[in-house]
Parts: structure tokens; C-alpha cells; sequence
């Protein structure tokens, strides 16, 4: 019985120590890529292109706080369109034949709204219990917490925040493509400061054996971005 105490107690001790790292890390993290400061801005606008396999495609981002986002990729002479209005997400996706706006489910638009800035996704996982800290591994020569993120419907997410810099530095998740689920494994760097916006500037992707790279070309901040932007 004093046995089963004692591994109980270690057992709890071991799980407030987990969380109280969790805080500390979460914490530094906000503060270091400024997000403890997003209330102070209203929109984002990201000019950016993706290469892959040679060829190069723009890509339009635009953010209003607090919560809609839209992007358009230019394919070929073709526009495909991801947003989240605040209330519902809709694509377009013209590669598949068809023009017409198709609703997004729930889990594709989580996965939009983790590319928003004004939602801190860490912050949030953290305050809904979704986060568990997994020790730490080598992230081109660097330390890292490895951070296991529960998205449910059993799919797990890997985020690795750098010791030193407390940045995301990769992310590992599986994300669901016209019904196939692929693993996405990324890097971001190049982290630079815009009007009090602080955002990767570069972003290498390996996929299906792919390397896609995206990089922003330009940043702006609080411009005036009408809500029609956010509507098909």
C-alpha cells in the first residue's frame, strides 16, 4: 500500500511538473514571436510564392481580427481559394474541375485557422488540456521541446520549439488532402519583425517525397481590408 502511495504521488508530482514546464514554454513562446501583443493589430496582408517541382506559384494571404483568413494560389492561370468568413470555410478549387465553392469540414477549417495569426493555436491547446510535452530532440544542431498537440479524431500534431530562441523551429501533422490523410513535415525560419508582426519569412515542406518552399515577399500591416474580402 505505502508503495502504491508513493508512485501515486510521483505519478501527480511528475504530471504538475509537466504542466507547469508546458506553461513556462507556451509562455516564452508567445512573448518571443509577439503574440502577446496581437491585440494591437487588426489586419495582415502576406504577399508570398510556393516553389515546388520548378515551378513557382503567388500566393495572397489576408487576416482580420479576430478570426477570418483567406488565401489565393495562383495555379496555372488558376485561382485556388481557401477562407474562413468567421463562422464557415469554403475552398475553390479549380485543379479538381469544378468552380464551385465546396464547405469545408470542421477539420480542414482547424487546419486554415492554425495558419492565422491572431489565433495563438499553442496558447489555446495549452488552455484546453491538448498539449503534452514528449522531452526534447536536435533540430538542425539545436535543442527543441518536443510538443505532442492532440487535434482529436485520434491525430496527433509534433511542434518543436527551440530552446535558446523559443520559435518554432518544425512541426510534424497529418493533414487531409481530397480525402487522403499525408504527413507534413516543416521548417520555418528566417523569423523577421514587421510593424510589430513577427513571422517566418521562409517555410521548407517535405511531403510525399516533395519539397515545397514558401516564402513571403512582402508584409503589411493594419491596412484597411473591407469583410467582402472574406465572402465568395
Amino acid at each position: 500500500m505505502k508503495k502504491l502511495f508513493l508512485a501515486a504521488t510521483f505519478l501527480i508530482a511528475a504530471t504538475a511538473l509537466n504542466a507547469q514546464s508546458l506553461d513556462e514554454i507556451i509562455s516564452r513562446y508567445t512573448v518571443a514571436n509577439k503574440l502577446d501583443k496581437i491585440g494591437n493589430i487588426k489586419t495582415i496582408k502576406i504577399a508570398a510564392k510556393t516553389s515546388v517541382m520548378g515551378m513557382d506559384m503567388p500566393i495572397e494571404m489576408w487576416m482580420k481580427s479576430p478570426n477570418k483568413i483567406k488565401t489565393v494560389t495562383s495555379i496555372q492561370g488558376q485561382e485556388m481559394i481557401q477562407l474562413f468568413d468567421g463562422e464557415k470555410g469554403y475552398m475553390v478549387n479549380p485543379m479538381t474541375g469544378s468552380t464551385t465553392p465546396v464547405e469545408l469540414t470542421p477539420e480542414q477549417v482547424n487546419q486554415i485557422d492554425r495558419n492565422n495569426y491572431f489565433n495563438n493555436y499553442m496558447a489555446q491547446y495549452l488552455k484546453e488540456g491538448k498539449l503534452a510535452l514528449e522531452g526534447e530532440e536536435s533540430v538542425n544542431g539545436k535543442q527543441a521541446y518536443k510538443i505532442r498537440a492532440d487535434l482529436g479524431n485520434g491525430t496527433n500534431a509534433y511542434m518543436f520549439i527551440d530552446k535558446a530562441s523559443s520559435l518554432l523551429v518544425k512541426t510534424i501533422a497529418t493533414v487531409n488532402q481530397q480525402g487522403m490523410d499525408i504527413t507534413v513535415e516543416s521548417f520555418p525560419s528566417e523569423y523577421t519583425e514587421t510593424s510589430g508582426v513577427f513571422l517566418p519569412m521562409k517555410t521548407t515542406t517535405s511531403t510525399s517525397g516533395m519539397e515545397i518552399v514558401t516564402t513571403f515577399t512582402k508584409v503589411e500591416v493594419d491596412i484597411p481590408i473591407d469583410d467582402s474580402v472574406f465572402k465568395l
